[in-house]
């Protein structure tokens, strides 16, 4: 079997801790033999967060231990002291994830930048001593309360990918490829579809002021919005992106009809989010070093009627242009500085 290496959605359960309960005691000292009540309050419990991390890029570790626990909060004792509040549960994820509480069907929330911290399961409050309970008419207490129950959730945590612009198109289009070229990143690059089974996100820079995320997505297919091939695993990682860019084989491998790719493209988008067929994009026409992809791309302006940008990512031709048409489209009215 082979092993589990990346996991965009889990159902965790929650538990926060629950609050100590107050003490009920009275003071005694060798000449304070009657000294009244002392018992303190319980500590508070534990509260479970969820916190952004750069370093987190799967939901992987709570798939094999779904299950979070916070500390309870300690019991109240004589002497007026409090117990100890329990400490807080913090469950690193990686930037993007989105919080749905299952029993409820409700949106939690959502953490997006390195360092976002999002509260998921409230700590119980502790109760109070008995030396709550003094009165004029009622000196002697042995009243006290019992902590609270800390809560208990049962949440749905789904990844989804944050970047400012995404690769959209078929498999073995060629965007690993493109990444490659346009940021640092080294994703599976291979002549067969499907090398890329999760995001993978690089950061473009444009100079020492500009810079941007893209990622790249796993291959969508024709009935994507149903959950067809990698489906929703492909699509929900460009939901929070601002920009996209088709990636079109203009080679025509496998036998694929260009403009065909394009518009089943922008369908399998519509049909999932209609937003995402409003967001800006550019269409890229790669492999270009094929011999055939010349006259495929003639014959794709023809039909599609939109401005199209002729690129080889294989050979890094046409990356520069790339990089400027993504610059122009991000940062408008700013000039690119290139060193």
């Amino acid at each position: 079997m082979k092993p589990i290496t990346f996991v965009d959605m889990v159902r965790i359960q929650a538990f926060a801790g629950n609050g100590g309960d107050g003490a009920a005691t009275f003071l005694r000292a060798k000449f304070l033999p009657h000294g009244g009540p002392d018992g303190g309050d319980g500590g508070n419990g534990g509260s479970v967060w969820l916190q952004a991390s750069k370093d987190v890029s799967s939901l992987l570790d709570l798939h094999f231990a779904p299950i979070v626990r916070a500390q309870h909060g300690e019991k109240g004792r004589n002497r007026q002291q409090y117990g100890k509040g329990g400490a807080d549960k913090v469950v690193p994820v990686p930037l993007g994830t989105e919080v749905v509480d299952l029993d409820t069907g409700e949106f939690v929330g959502e953490v997006l930048a390195d360092g976002d911290r999002l509260k998921v399961a409230q700590g119980g409050r502790g109760g109070k001593g008995n030396l709550h309970f003094i009165s004029s008419t009622h000196q002697a207490p042995t009243e006290y309360t019992e902590g609270t129950p800390g809560e208990i959730k049962t949440l749905r945590l789904t990844m989804k990918t944050v970047a400012e612009v995404g690769l959209v198109g078929y498999p073995n289009a060629g965007k690993s490829t493109l990444l490659s070229q346009l940021s640092a990143a080294r994703p599976k690059v291979a002549a067969y579809p499907f090398t890329t089974l999760h995001p993978q996100v690089g950061t473009v820079i444009f100079d020492d002021f500009h810079r941007t995320r893209v990622a790249d997505i796993p291959g969508l297919l024709k009935g994507a919005h149903e959950g067809v091939g990698l489906g929703h695993d492909f699509l929900r990682h460009i939901e929070r992106t601002h920009f996209l860019l088709f990636v079109i084989d203009m080679a025509g491998v496998d036998g694929r009809k260009p403009a065909e790719d394009y518009a089943s493209l922008r369908e399998e988008l519509r049909l999932y989010n209609p937003e995402l067929a409003e967001r800006p994009y550019a269409i890229v026409a790669n492999k270009m070093d094929d011999p055939g992809a010349k006259k495929n791309l003639a014959a794709f302006k023809r039909k599609i009627k939109e401005p199209v940008l002729p690129i080889s990512a294989a050979l890094g031709e046409g990356v520069e242009e790339l990089k400027d048409l993504l610059f122009g489209r991000l940062f408008p009215g700013e000039t690119r500085r290139v060193w």
